[in-house]
């Protein structure tokens, strides 16, 4: 487990690339995917580089192409994706790349101009026609009323003064069409404006018109607006200006109307068909494009990518070299090496580039090599932090953990069965499920995780055989130890029974595997269950955390650090096992030592391990014991003096990883002072350097060389923070090796929650039509195991698991990677073409 187990080992290189071959070299290193580049020119302005020139022609050619893009999704045309991945084009072919994109985009720009214009012609003359045709009931109206106002206002007058009048009277109108949303505010404002001195008449336009700008339905109105005099015609047409209502022409005589209806028919019919081949035309040019796109886009941010790269580079004092510096795995060395040479032989260069290996003291990246499997894995331990350069990785523990911890919470074998087919089904159907390339979140995380829900199944399923829990019902595979003497009638009276394991129905043998399925039956199952699961929960946990300091103990070696050794790791261990050992010794020792027929006479452990801080006897033998001269030996003033031992060493650890550390950096550091006092060379003191913190070697990154400036470490130490920092980790470390063995009681807890929660959904749910006589029944049973079945993945399998994973994230990050683990380290992020096209894609889709 190589890499995984402990960072790659990293090298600090430098690259001296010729000008003519510093493109071509920089693109097979992106095809390679195996260097970090450094930024050399960090305080020199994005806009001041040397290719930004070059970077600026390729954003105008990724505009065009998204551009082309948003047009092909508008058409829902398919972009073919061969999975094809072009190499980056040289700079030469850039050229015809723009043109290309530079003739697709103004046959584009065009086509969509004269089609806009055509589209808003085409609107135009429908709502001319939809006003000519709807107007006409409008005038049959109007021309009513006014006959009928004629007939009274001039029935009285004279010819003269009629004929007079009936001119005056004359109305004026407009017409047009409004959005339909704005015809109620537009009447009152009409109202309010013109004093109620116009006559308003609309209709709707039964089927929506497209707007040519957005190609958006909008449903609209045709309104006729009458009115007397110029002053309120020029007030109405301001009010339809606000309004965005757009007014046509339209004549008040019949005959004028139809003939003008008919000629627009006419030009609607011209006018669709020129769409039409318009369309066709566009269509048809945006299915060439779309065949090429994607390759196309790539090509762009290959290009793109190589250049923003090469302005990372250094130009050196000729002008005609590229100074580069990156991070790379020392054993991929070679395969750089050789890309470099290829690329060097492919632009005909007779000079070759020239890699050089720099030794630094700074901290290189942290670099696990990982695959399909264990990504997801290295992905949760990195959401923590990433590791320290060469710092041991919590990965690799993770993957059997991990599992096994959700699954003591999670233990049931039904449930463990149903994720372990659907995490199954995903890693079969692998291949296809990844070409779909779906944009469902939720689901590209559970599919992201498949291998991770695979094993959390199949530990599941182990464990809840352990518990023999399966849907809340136990799994009769063995038969029973019991021998119950009760009857079918006094089983139905009682319902429920206590049992005892002392007793005479008690055969005398374990079951084979797991929980023998008679306790489901026991009136005390749930008191007997809660004990074994509350040890075993302690087991894991110690188990878990001495791990996590053994752990240390390599990241105390590897970086040389022997006074971490002797004043860390090793009272660290002695406390641990001193009090939290010795109490899962003797859970286990309980269980060895006291069989069924010694259950009675069994001490209480929690009160031991009182009476063990607080110095007295354990308590005595029970008097009423049948078997005492059958009893373990352990018990009396043996126990009292191993449990006083072991008290007084733990207390002696925590002033050892306190004092002992702070003091002998002090000493040491006054005796460095002195030897420089006295002006004794300086000679190698590696190995008395190698006991502080940090002075590690860093391998072929650079090795930071062991002795520092002493000038410098002379005056940044500073025993106060020294012993400050010493006593926050003692304090964290003391107590947290109490609350976090009490944290790992939440395995017990989670573990019952799901057991009972599994037990009152079979109990609320199933059971009502189970208990159902006659034909009766079969359809309740149906329709009920459908929602229980429901019930099951929604609450038990989704938010239970989503419980118990969150849970377990916790002890991992917590309880375990705190002992060993500091994540204060960065991620080395290659420089690759992969990347980039799996970010194309993931932005596509």
């Amino acid at each position: 487990m190589g890499s995984l187990f402990r960072s790659e080992e990293m090298t600090l290189c430098q690259l001296y690339l010729q000008s003519e071959a510093a493109y071509t070299c920089v693109s097979e290193l992106g095809e390679l995917g195996l260097v970090q580049f450094r930024d050399l020119n960090k305080d020199v302005n994005a806009f001041q580089r040397k290719f930004v020139n070059e970077v600026r022609r390729c954003d105008e050619m990724e505009r065009k192409l998204r551009f082309i893009e948003k047009e092909v999704i508008k058409l829902n045309i398919p972009m073919l994706d061969t999975g094809e991945k072009p190499i980056a084009p040289q700079p030469r072919e850039m050229v015809d790349l723009e043109a290309t994109f530079e003739k697709l985009e103004s046959d584009m720009a065009e086509v969509n101009k004269n089609t806009e214009a055509l589209k808003k012609n085409f609107l135009e003359l429908t709502e001319l026609k939809h006003i000519l045709s709807r107007t006409q009931v409008f005038f049959d109206e109007a021309l009513h009323d006014s006959i009928v106002a004629e007939e009274v206002t001039f029935g009285l007058m004279g010819e003269e003064e009629r004929v007079t009048r009936a001119q005056s009277l004359r109305l004026g109108f407009v017409a047009g069409v409004i959005v339909r949303e704005r015809i109620p505010s537009f009447e009152r404002m009409l109202w309010r404006a013109c004093r109620g001195n116009v006559f308003l008449k609309q209709t709707e336009i039964l089927f929506p018109l497209q707007d040519p700008h957005t190609g958006e339905p909008v449903n609209k109105s045709v309104f006729i607006i009458f009115f007397q005099g110029d002053q309120l015609k020029e007030r109405v047409k301001k009010i339809c200006e606000g309004y965005h209502a757009t007014l046509y022409p339209c004549p008040d005589r019949a005959a004028e109307r139809r003939e003008m209806l008919i000629g627009v028919d006419t030009r609607i019919q011209d006018l669709t068909m020129v769409l039409n081949q318009s369309e066709d035309h566009r269509h048809r040019v945006l299915v060439q494009a779309a065949k090429h796109l994607k390759v196309w886009l790539i090509m762009v941010r290959k290009i793109k990518a190589i250049y923003h790269t090469l302005n990372m580079l250094n130009l050196d004092v000729t002008q005609k070299c590229l100074i580069a510096e990156c991070w790379c795995a020392s054993r991929d060395l070679d395969r750089v090496q050789l890309a470099l040479r290829q690329a060097t032989e492919m632009c005909g260069s007779s000079i070759p580039s020239i890699l050089h290996r720099m030794h630094t003291k700074e901290a290189p990246p942290t670099y696990h090599r990982t695959n399909k499997f264990t990504s997801a894995f290295q992905g949760i331990i990195d959401a923590y932090g990433v590791a320290d350069y060469r710092e041991v990785n919590a990965a690799p523990f993770a993957i059997i953990s991990f599992p096994f911890l959700f699954a003591v919470m999670f233990g049931d074998f039904g449930h463990g069965v149903i994720m372990f087919l659907f995490a199954l089904w995903m890693v079969i159907r692998e291949k296809n499920l990844l070409a779909e390339k779906s944009d469902n979140e939720i689901w590209n995380i559970f599919f992201g995780g498949r291998y991770i829900i695979l094993l959390m199944g199949m530990f599941s399923m182990y464990t809840g055989l352990i518990y023999n829990d399966c849907f809340a019902k136990p799994l009769n595979i063995f038969g029973t130890a019991w021998t119950p003497n009760f009857t079918a009638a006094e089983y139905e009276r009682e319902s429920l029974l206590q049992f005892n394991p002392n007793s005479e129905d008690y055969r005398g043998m374990p079951y084979y595997f797991g929980v023998d399925p008679l306790w489901q039956i026991s009136k005390n199952k749930i008191t007997w269950l809660n004990s074994f699961k509350e040890k075993v929960s302690v087991l894991l946990g110690v188990s878990q955390m001495l791990l996590g300091v053994i752990l240390s103990l390599f990241n105390h070696v590897y970086f040389k650090r022997r006074l971490n050794i002797f004043c860390e790791f090793i009272p660290q261990v002695l406390f641990l096992m001193c009090i939290f050992g010795y109490l899962c010794g003797m859970v286990v020792f309980k269980w060895i030592a006291y069989t069924p027929d010694l259950s009675c006479c069994a001490p209480s452990l929690l009160i031991d391990f009182i009476g063990m801080f607080m110095f007295k006897a354990p308590n005595p033998t029970n008097p009423n014991c049948p078997c005492v001269n059958d009893l373990p030996a352990y018990r009396g003033n043996t126990q009292q003096m191993v449990q006083t031992v072991l008290v007084v060493v733990a207390v002696i650890c925590i002033p050892w990883i306190l004092l002992v550390k702070p003091f002998f950096l002090r000493r040491w550091h006054y005796q460095k002072v002195a030897r420089k006092a006295t002006f004794y060379p300086i000679v190698d003191h590696g190995d008395d350097e190698a006991l502080i913190d940090g002075a590690a070697p860093i391998g072929e990154a650079g090795r930071a060389s062991a002795h520092d400036d002493d000038d410098d470490v002379d005056e940044h130490f500073d025993f106060g923070d020294v012993f400050i920092h010493q006593c926050i980790h003692t304090i964290e470390y003391c107590l947290g090796c109490v609350s976090n063995t009490a944290s790992y009681l939440r395995l017990w807890a989670l573990s019952l929650a799901h057991a009972q929660l599994s037990e009152v959904l079979w109990t609320m749910v199933m059971r009502i039509p189970l208990g159902l006589d006659g034909w009766l029944g079969a359809p309740v049973v149906f329709f009920i195991f459908i929602a229980w079945a429901v019930l099951t993945i929604a609450i038990l399998l989704l938010m239970e698991g989503l419980s118990a994973f969150l849970h377990t994230l916790r002890l991992h990050w917590v309880e375990f990677q705190n002992k060993f683990y500091s994540g204060n380290g960065y991620k080395f992020l290659p420089f690759s073409f992969e990347s980039i096209v799996d970010d194309l894609k993931a932005g596509s889709d």
